[in-house]
């Protein structure tokens, strides 16, 4: 997992589309490489919109080339995209409840822009793959619409994600005023950077949770 911090955009757009292109095990592949790629980068939306926007367009490419079908490898392809930014959304929910529970001084405001980050991961990953599924080539891009339509149809993983997310922090917080409960924060950018840390670690040891499990599996197969 960590040699993928060395890599750049295009070696990353190269993996997505190695991995489309082969057609096999593509919803795990992309996952894996998805997963890889947020723990090399800062936490925030910006970097993680970037990645989404990497990965598909390496998924763009691949889908031209690609031995099994276009639409089912492109769909399994933002499934396992889908996998990998719920997981990011846990590691934030974990990360907002070990700064409260350290009692270092979480703001209102602090925390609502946290939350408001990560409702916002889920309209990224659609607005996001659909910008590139209309950028695709004429021979792609009809099936990249199907298959982006058949994802989010029924909801994304991200999305449920998220709304377990904000019943349950919602749940915990209710009737608690943070910013009275705990000390104010002097430094504005402090939370922030402290969020990014240790969702990161955690979304790390996911990663490492995920390429244990897969090296097992394919141990067994």
């Amino acid at each position: 997992m960590a040699e993928n911090s060395k890599q750049s955009d295009e070696d990353i757009r190269k993996a997505a589309s190695d991995s489309v292109r082969q057609g096999e095990s593509v919803r795990e592949r992309v996952r894996e490489l998805m997963l890889n790629t947020l723990t090399s980068r800062r936490f925030d939306r910006e970097a993680i919109r970037e990645t989404v926007r990497v990965v598909t367009e390496g998924v763009s490419l691949g889908a031209e080339g690609s031995r099994a079908g276009t639409r089912q490898s492109v769909a399994e392809a933002l499934r396992g995209m889908d996998q990998a930014l719920a997981k990011s959304v846990e590691a934030g929910q974990e990360a907002i409840h070990r700064l409260l529970e350290t009692g270092r001084g979480v703001s209102d405001r602090e925390l609502q822009q946290a939350l408001a980050g990560l409702q916002k991961l889920e309209e990224d990953f659609v607005s996001t793959v659909s910008q590139v599924a209309e950028s695709a080539s004429e021979r792609v891009r009809p099936e990249f619409r199907d298959a982006a339509s058949q994802v989010t149809r029924g909801g994304t993983e991200t999305g449920r994600q998220i709304a377990a997310a904000m019943t349950e922090l919602t749940r915990n917080l209710a009737g608690t005023s943070v910013k009275a409960a705990l000390a104010g924060i002097e430094i504005a950018g402090e939370f922030g950077v402290r969020f990014a840390q240790i969702a990161s670690g955690v979304l790390a040891g996911m990663a490492d949770a995920v390429d244990k499990s897969s090296a097992e599996a394919k141990k067994h197969s």
